[in-house]
């Protein structure tokens, strides 16, 4: 069974009879600020996808990574991952995620048949770890914003390589934290992989383009695993000329930074202080939770009413906010209010 996630706006416009153009969507962590599109040549549009060597070098300069596989974004590689580990690993089965974050990590290694231990705030203690174990840390993790310093990491990392084991780190959301917290670096070995997306910082997921962080073993299952043409020839000449404008990636930094402050004022202000526990996040989403869970469907189903759309977690106990401009903060004011309306 498909897992449910945000961006489902056509559904959810259908659902509650109002029109795409008329939704305010924040149910994604995707930057609401985009990299220009520069001007792309004809022949670009014309070949089939190539691999582009000027990609490869901006890739690997903006990771500090020396070895990295181009993908069409992070859920192929979620996908295939489990299958592949197998071929290394026939006869542990034992996976630790944690147990709020993306889903896909876990429904693709429950769906290949492995053994899942979930962890919650806190990483498992290194002495629980089994030998050939896989450890997945979504840094920073969404949708709880919960995040592990480098060298904390790092000590993961040794234990891991010690135990015969794979360390996953997805560093969706680190963009907007320092880059010299990112493990791309220190990826050395068969034992740690690190996953990237492109989309969510740069604001431009539709074009589908994500990086894996591996070493020499990895490129070469990888590479023959997805096969050729995994990205096509636009998107990669897009995310070249944004990987390397140093320039935007400041701007851009500091232009979330000031939007996460004020609207996470706005929602402390807007919220009943006697329905919110915490609200936690990055600079790219905010995720709000309640005392009583049956509060968060509920003013859920009233912000949709009202066209609205945010991202209700998988336990159904918190509400995901994508970053938004200053533009909508009015109108999610106003929308909250409505559906705080009432509630015990």
């Amino acid at each position: 069974m498909a897992l449910i996630h945000g961006g489902q706006l056509q559904q959810i416009a259908a659902q509650y009879k109002i029109p795409v153009t008329d939704w305010l969507d924040l149910s994604t962590g995707i930057a609401p600020l985009s990299y220009p599109i520069p001007e792309i040549p004809t022949h670009i549009w014309q070949q089939l996808p190539q691999t582009s060597p000027c990609l490869i070098s901006a890739a690997k300069h903006y990771y500090q990574c020396e070895t990295l596989i181009v993908t069409n974004g992070s859920q192929a590689i979620i996908k295939a991952l489990p299958q592949l580990w197998q071929l290394k690993n026939s006869t542990v089965n034992k996976v630790y995620l944690p147990e709020k974050g993306y889903k896909e990590h876990a429904h693709a290694w429950h769906n290949a048949g492995y053994q899942l231990c979930y962890y919650h705030d806190e990483l498992p203690e290194i002495a629980e770890l089994s030998a050939h174990c896989v450890l997945v840390i979504i840094n920073p993790n969404n949708p709880t914003g919960k995040f592990f310093d480098k060298k904390v990491l790092t000590r993961y990392q040794k234990a891991i390589k010690a135990l015969k084991g794979l360390l996953i780190i997805d560093e969706a959301f680190i963009d907007i934290v320092s880059s010299e917290q990112s493990m791309c670096a220190q990826v050395n070995d068969e034992h740690t992989l690190v996953l990237r997306s492109f989309g969510k910082f740069f604001g431009l997921a539709g074009i589908r383009i994500g990086f894996l962080v591996a070493n020499e073993y990895w490129y070469q299952l990888f590479s023959e695993h997805l096969g050729p043409w995994q990205v096509n020839g636009p998107a990669q000449f897009i995310a070249q000329h944004a990987l390397q404008n140093k320039q935007w990636h400041y701007q851009q930094q500091q232009h979330l930074q000031i939007l996460r402050q004020q609207q996470e004022q706005l929602l402390w202000e807007t919220f009943d202080r006697k329905l919110v526990t915490q609200i936690n996040g990055t600079h790219l989403f905010l995720t709000v939770g309640f005392h009583q869970q049956h509060i968060a469907k509920e003013i859920y189903v009233r912000l949709c009413q009202q066209g609205v759309y945010v991202r209700l977690t998988d336990e159904q106990d918190s509400l995901r906010f994508g970053i938004t401009t200053q533009s909508n903060f009015t109108r999610l004011k106003n929308a909250i209010l409505t559906g705080c309306k009432s509630l015990k």
